[in-house]
């Protein structure tokens, strides 16, 4: 199994490429589903996840070119097969998201339960109950979500006004691919506003979707009968930006993240701002450096354009060795503090109470063999590794490579001593 090798002590400086939000990349892979295609994705991440979500299109029929120089995903082809295993779905949350798309447009799925990352427990009753909704019969067996549209899978599903009680963006885009192809009009209120919602709906509408309200908590779709291929650029990864400027803050260095988008940080920009560090935008993305010293402060994960609970593992790295207290409030998952104890066999100071951390920054960190537990976690670990005397090794990094392309070669790029051994 392969391992990170950090040794710290370096500053970061230079250039580091952000590439295609896989985020945003799976659920416009799902659209493949809607439509004989083909549907081109550009700018389109090789990653792990990918590799999973192209597998799992691919078993239900469709033809899925992954062209890594050119950076471009092709999908085409006719779907033959509605079920969604087990052994495919398990390795991935996101893979739910073809449930949608196979009841909308042929009137029936199982699919089973989903995997990912052990953040704590995300269920899929949202998804279900918006489809039901819509008219589609639900029944759970051995695993398996059995999904109906009406009149026996013969009919379509039909609009309604789902009001969401909690944000969640997995629910938003499948019901949002369902809506669609169904008849009449959906309205989804209290829907999740990610920027990769909103690259979702552009897709869409490229393909013949009438989708309104973009950006918005509050999406009308009116259905039409059926969609057609379209050519579709994914934006770029607000997490890796994310990842990279904390990368860049922890050792003092500067860095300019080349596609980079201030607005898209969200929340998550001013929090760095507030800390010490300054986050610049420029023609080409954004430049971050550390002023004169890092401040503790305190955060809460929030639904965008909050706070992300995706970069929470990654600040509490930073806030690690910042000057003083911060607290870090997670509100998203309720087991997602899994890299403090990695941490904190690094030297920092980390004290978990319920669903906050307090974080007590130390002069430095140490060198030691870590374990990731989770995408973010694992990345977060790397992160105190640049900024820890000695050497640090990361095992399991198989989790960085969901959701992280080449993290070694971009590192070591712009000055890291950072190397892969492989396992």
């Amino acid at each position: 199994m392969d391992r990170i090798r950090v040794r710290g002590g370096r500053q970061l400086n230079g250039r580091i490429a952000i590439g295609g939000a896989k985020n945003a990349a799976l659920p416009l892979m799902a659209t493949g589903l809607l439509t004989e295609g083909p549907v081109v994705l550009r700018n389109a991440p090789d990653l792990a996840d990918i590799a999973t979500m192209a597998g799992l299109l691919r078993q239900h029929g469709l033809s899925v070119e992954h062209d890594k120089a050119a950076r471009t995903l092709t999908l085409s082809g006719n779907v033959n097969n509605l079920e969604a295993p087990y052994d495919l779905v398990r390795k991935m949350r996101a893979s739910v998201l073809v449930l949608g798309p196979l009841v909308a447009r042929f009137g029936r799925a199982r699919v089973s339960l989903p995997g990912g990352c052990a953040i704590g427990t995300r269920p899929v009753d949202l998804h279900l109950k918006g489809l039901e909704a819509m008219g589609a019969t639900i029944t759970l067996d051995a695993g398996y979500i059995n999904a109906e549209a009406p009149n026996g899978g013969k009919g379509r599903l039909h609009g309604g006004r789902i009001l969401f009680p909690q944000v969640s963006v997995g629910a938003t885009e499948n019901l949002l691919m369902a809506a669609a192809l169904a008849d009449g009009v959906t309205e989804l209120v209290n829907a999740a506003r990610e920027p990769e919602i909103e690259d979702l709906c552009l897709l869409l509408n490229a393909m013949g979707a009438k989708i309104e309200g973009l950006g918005t908590d509050r999406l009308r779709v009116e259905g039409v009968a059926e969609l057609h291929g379209a050519d579709h650029s994914i934006i770029p990864d607000r997490i890796e930006a994310g990842t990279y400027a904390c990368a860049a803050a922890i050792t003092g260095g500067e860095v300019l993240l080349e596609g980079a988008g201030l607005t898209h940080l969200g929340a998550f920009a001013r929090t760095l701002r507030e800390a010490g560090v300054a986050v610049e935008e420029v023609p080409d993305g954004l430049t971050v450096s550390r002023l004169n010293g890092l401040h503790g402060v305190d955060a809460m994960t929030e639904p965008y354009p909050g706070f992300a609970t995706d970069m929470q593992a990654q600040f509490m790295a930073l806030m690690a060795v910042a000057e003083g207290a911060s607290m870090l409030t997670e509100t998203i998952f309720e087991n997602r503090f899994m890299h403090v104890p990695e941490l904190n066999r690094m030297g920092a100071r980390i004290n978990v109470h319920g669903s906050s951390a307090i974080v007590r920054g130390v002069a430095r960190l140490s060198g030691a063999q870590v374990m990731a537990t989770d995408l973010r976690a694992s990345v977060s670990l790397v992160l105190a590794g640049l900024a820890a005397e000695g050497e640090t090794i990361v095992n399991r990094v198989y989790h960085l490579d969901r959701g992280y392309e080449r993290v070694e070669a971009k590192l070591a790029a712009v000055g890291a001593d950072v190397e892969r051994i492989a396992g």
